[in-house]
């Protein structure tokens, strides 16, 4: 198949062989329902395998240098390692499917610069393992139906805003969070370096450590209800809303770093 430039496998396929498009070494695009072997997720499933790739451990290393985009389409999880070390990749979308994506699974993608999705709410609720379980740690520019996020609106409805959900993010200049929103996770906008203000909303009860950090241009964090918040560096009392250090919240640059600087690591929850 060397020949190929893009393949299509539509979603009722729900297993590939290994080593299925191996050669293909003008491949450009791939739209696939899953990574890896099967639909289920249960072995073999990293990218590589359906190019003749043994193992995560072998850096994907049968994966076409030529391949730039990779499109998921109906996927609920994506596993750990699965995209290890896929340095051509410059494109990758997320189905709303997709609920969780296991550790290190774009590690090594240093090509990408861009993440596509169609659905921000099943975004901010995908279960990421770690920074580098979201593709955004390395393409920094998030996409929702073709258009590049960056004044953020999260959408009503939207309980929680997830552990990395938008981790290195640099598009991002302005967030906006909805009133439905009661926890912000841990790194959820780790290192977005273009925000420079933050109103927290009445609603929130608990943010993790490291949300804000690395927001070297935020300046303003604002709390609706500035009366009893508390910062611990136990994520249990946390959960527990329990063994905290009440903190006085009422100045917005005071509270800027504090949650970029002085308690970045932090957790922080409001009885």
């Amino acid at each position: 198949c060397s020949s190929l430039t893009s393949i299509d496998i539509p979603n009722s396929v729900t297993s590939i062989g290994s080593s299925a498009f191996d050669d293909c070494s003008s491949l450009t695009s791939i739209t696939i329902p899953f990574v890896g072997a099967t639909l289920d997720g249960t072995s073999n499933t990293h990218f590589g395998y359906i190019f003749g790739t043994g193992s995560y451990s072998n850096k994907n290393s049968d994966v076409p240098k030529s391949l730039k985009k990779v499109i998921v389409t109906s996927a609920t999880s994506i596993g750990s390692q699965a995209f290890y070390n896929c340095s051509s990749l410059t494109s990758i979308t997320i189905p709303d499917s997709v609920t969780n994506i296991g550790s290190q699974a774009f590690y090594g993608c240093s090509g990408l610069t861009k993440v596509e999705i169609t659905d921000l709410a099943s975004w901010c609720n995908i279960d990421f393992a770690t920074s580098n379980s979201n593709p955004l740690c390395y393409a920094k520019h998030l996409y929702l139906d073709g258009e590049e996020i960056t004044e953020l609106v999260i959408p009503e409805g939207v309980t929680n805003i997830g552990s990395y959900a938008f981790y290195n993010c640099y598009s991002l200049t302005s967030v906006t969070i909805g009133n439905s929103v009661t926890s912000i996770g841990s790194s959820a906008f780790d290192n977005c370096s273009g925000l420079t203000s933050i109103d927290i909303p009445n609603s929130v009860t608990s943010i993790g450590s490291y949300a804000f950090y690395n927001c070297y241009s935020l300046t303003s964090i604002t709390f609706k209800d500035t009366t009893t918040w508390y910062r611990t560096t136990d994520e249990t009392n946390c959960q527990n809303k329990t063994g905290g250090t009440k903190t006085t919240v009422t100045n917005a640059s005071t509270n800027a770093t504090y949650f970029t600087s002085t308690y970045y690591d932090y957790y922080w929850y409001k009885l």
